[in-house]
């Protein structure tokens, strides 16, 4: 593609380049906008400018992305309902054998929700998890929230719906959701095990710590006033109910002994015999207490008991979440069959909103809504840029040195694209060099064409954990520990840049070798 006009090439670059400051820094002191704001500014600039028409900005916003996108977030909101995330975090310490078994339960378990429920869900919901089990067990929680971060960038890799890129490159590509993750699963699976040996070697004494006895009966305690505070208001109910029976019973057969006694001594007075008297009081004493039974049966045949009602509705909860978990369930079988993945996330969560039977409007709200805007404007302000031709220039550089039927090829392109991600961000990375890295490969063989892509989506992704601000999933761990009540911790630039290069430059590297 030949470069614009300079005056085309001048404005567009301005407009992306606000964009990329505000999407990268999004609370510059000069315009504290935000993310979702800045990419609409650069949209909308690149309208004003007119490095796009009106029809040209509106057909670059991609559909079939945003459907996915929105689908799967659905998704994971009932699967939270639902209690997943729960469960997972328990995986966390049951049974937990020490500091150094917990690091590779929460880089297994996280890399595996972050592959099917995206890495930002996972990292949002477990970051308050991980900081609870660190100090339940009195250890710092730097090495956990690394594992949880990284591990949730490296499993997300291996599945079209893992992380916002994958989603772009899945349907860009139209390569199948079977063979995605075939292609990708070896060098996820290698690069989350290498991942957890390079923080167990950097961390290895801070991880020998052994706690006090004294911590010890705390950690005990207050595991025990939680399962305490979650079943007393049930315990105290029941037996309340069922203490307060006989006592109302032994009232009502004391007054009636007393009546008995009274009208037997009184017909003895007025020389009626005592057999009669006593026949008599039989009678009236069996019709009485008739009446009490009668009325009482009726009245528990007709309200059921505080327990009763409890146990239907926890079979009722129940039965909601398999249907959760079996929707779920169809809906990765669907993908792995090779469907529309934008219609099969969609219907999933329609399926899940009328198995919901209520109101969707609570949990529709917790959609990222800002997310989805996000993606619009990003997707008009890269398809200006891509008006300019500078991109297609520099690639027009670089494309004879990254050819990937060879391994010097391979490193060129991964490090191009790690710089990138880095720099401009996963997601317009890809969204720059996605179709430009395809064509080329496509000129050698299909089989080179789809290696291609799988590349972008693999070091793309493990890009993102070289530095804190390389992916979405790192912030969100970040500002989940900040503000965690009563576990705040913050985790600095510069402790995660400790880590996050060498894991990032040895991940990167074993995962190439293992892609198919």
């Amino acid at each position: 593609m030949a470069m614009a006009s300079p005056v085309k090439v001048a404005l567009g670059s301005i407009a992306f380049a606000i964009f990329w400051v505000l999407a990268v820094f999004p609370a510059v002191p000069f315009l504290p906008i935000g993310r979702t704001a800045g990419s609409l500014l650069g949209a909308i600039l690149m309208v004003i400018f007119r490095v796009l028409t009106p029809d040209q900005a509106y057909a670059a916003i991609d559909l079939p992305i945003l459907g996915l996108l929105f689908g799967t977030m659905v998704v994971s909101v009932y699967l939270e309902r639902a209690d997943m995330f729960k469960y997972l975090g328990k995986l966390l310490s049951w049974k937990s054998k020490g500091p150094k078994d917990l690091l590779c339960r929460i880089c297994l378990i996280s890399a595996i929700s972050s592959a099917f429920f995206t890495n930002d869900t996972s990292c949002v919901v477990l970051t308050e998890f991980v900081l609870k089990v660190a100090r339940q067990h009195n250890l710092p929680p730097h090495p956990f929230l690394l594992a949880l971060a990284s591990s949730a960038n490296i499993g997300s890799s291996a599945t079209p719906i893992g992380n916002p890129q994958n989603l772009v490159i899945a349907v860009q590509s139209r390569i199948s959701f079977g063979s995605f993750l075939i292609g990708i699963l070896p060098a996820m699976l290698v690069g989350v095990l290498v991942n957890a040996l390079i923080l167990l070697s950097m961390y290895w004494k801070l991880l020998s710590i052994q706690k006090d006895e004294e911590d010890v009966t705390d950690e005990i305690a207050a595991e025990e006033d939680v399962s305490s505070h979650r079943f007393s208001p049930a315990t105290m109910s029941h037996l309340s109910s069922t203490n307060a029976s006989p006592i109302v019973i032994g009232s009502i057969l004391t007054v009636e002994n007393l009546r008995n006694r009274s009208s037997i001594s009184e017909n003895e007075i007025n020389g009626v015999p005592s057999d009669a008297a006593l026949e008599s009081t039989r009678n009236s004493n069996a019709s009485k207490e008739s009446v009490p039974d009668v009325f009482s049966q009726r009245k528990e045949e007709s309200v059921p008991s505080e327990e009763e009602r409890y146990m239907s509705t926890e079979r009722k909860r129940i039965l909601w979440k398999c249907s959760v978990y079996l929707v779920t369930l169809g809906m990765l079988i669907a993908l792995l069959l090779g469907l529309n993945m934008s219609w099969t996330a969609i219907t999933a969560a329609l399926a899940l909103t009328v198995l919901d039977f209520k109101d969707a409007r609570p949990s529709l709200e917790k959609v990222s809504y800002s997310l989805l805007i996000f993606f619009c404007g990003m997707f008009i302000t890269v398809d200006g840029f891509n008006k300019t031709g500078i991109p297609s220039t520099l690639w027009e550089f670089v494309e004879p040195f990254a050819q990937i039927d060879r391994y010097s090829g391979i490193t060129i392109l991964a490090a191009v694209v790690l710089v990138l991600s880095n720099v401009a961000s996963n997601v317009p990375t890809v969204l720059l060099l996605g179709g430009r890295v395809a064509a080329s490969a496509a000129q050698i063989s299909a089989a080179e064409e789809k290696k291609a892509w799988l590349i972008l989506a693999w070091v793309s992704t493990v890009a993102g954990n070289l530095s804190l601000l390389g992916s979405a999933a790192n912030l969100i761990v970040c500002e989940q520990a900040r503000r965690a009540p009563h576990l705040g911790y913050t985790l600095s630039f510069w402790s995660h840049l400790k880590f996050g290069v060498p894991s990032t430059l040895i991940v990167t590297a074993i995962g190439l070798t293992l892609i198919r």
